[in-house]
């Protein structure tokens, strides 16, 4: 018998009972598991003849670190053996709870009120964190600078978001939003301000001068960084 046939041949059923991630975890806790271990029991289980263990292990041969398997989209994961649709949204939805989680504290049940930009930056820094493409949020706010909720209004291409006031405004309008801070992700990690950047910025602003519904600020996320385009002079 040959090692290949012995990998295709190995399952989790063939380790002991006490070995195997799931029951290690019950065990020991989720913090004495390695990063195979942990991306084995979000998967669930293999595929035929072939361990979860040996799946987990691709995706971190494919995708090189944990990182890596976070910012991969569904399509990217899908291409690994052993990952299908459902595991492949598996990772996906694991990944974003954590994003979420880190967010925000979820015992704090009042709106957050924003007095700075670092507040913008703190409410969208998780949900920015490893994306390829440009993300646009809005943050709406109340007469007391409450947040509404923060949403996300386009995404663009690798280095582009395109955004129509249209969509902007019609999502104010709807939550009753007294002014509006927008901002969006540069996926370079360079949060400096493009002339594009600056040129939606006045147009939005100008849009909501109209309409009375002010844009207050755009905060340019970056890689553990953040510009914003009021502080800067910039509109």
């Amino acid at each position: 018998m040959t090692d290949k046939s012995l990998k295709i041949s190995f399952t989790v059923r063939d380790l002991p009972q006490e070995e195997r991630p799931r029951e290690r975890l019950q065990r020991l806790g989720a913090e004495s598991l390695s990063v195979q271990e942990l991306l084995a029991v979000v998967l669930g289980r293999g595929i035929a003849s072939e361990s979860v263990v040996v799946t987990a292990q691709r995706l971190l041969d494919q995708f090189k670190t944990l990182r890596g398997i976070a910012e991969a989209s569904v399509e990217e994961l899908r291409q690994v053996r052993g990952v299908g649709p459902a595991k492949a949204c598996q990772i996906r939805a694991a990944f974003e709870l954590g994003n979420r989680w880190s967010a925000k504290p979820e015992n704090d049940q009042s709106p957050a009120a924003v007095s700075s930009p670092e507040d913008v930056y703190n409410e969208l820094k998780a949900r920015a964190r490893g994306k390829k493409k440009e993300y646009f949020w809005a943050v709406l706010l109340d007469t007391r600078n409450k947040i509404i909720k923060s949403i996300e209004i386009s995404i663009g291409s690798l280095d582009t978001s395109i955004v129509h006031p249209r969509e902007l405004f019609k999502e104010a309008i709807s939550a009753s939003a007294s002014s509006i801070i927008v901002a969006h992700n540069h996926p370079s990690g360079n949060p400096q301000a493009s002339q594009d950047d600056i040129k939606l910025t006045r147009r939005l602003k100008e849009c909501g001068d109209i309409i009375g519904i002010e844009i207050v600020d755009h905060v340019i996320l970056g890689e553990g960084r953040f510009l914003s385009m009021k502080r800067e002079g910039l509109f």
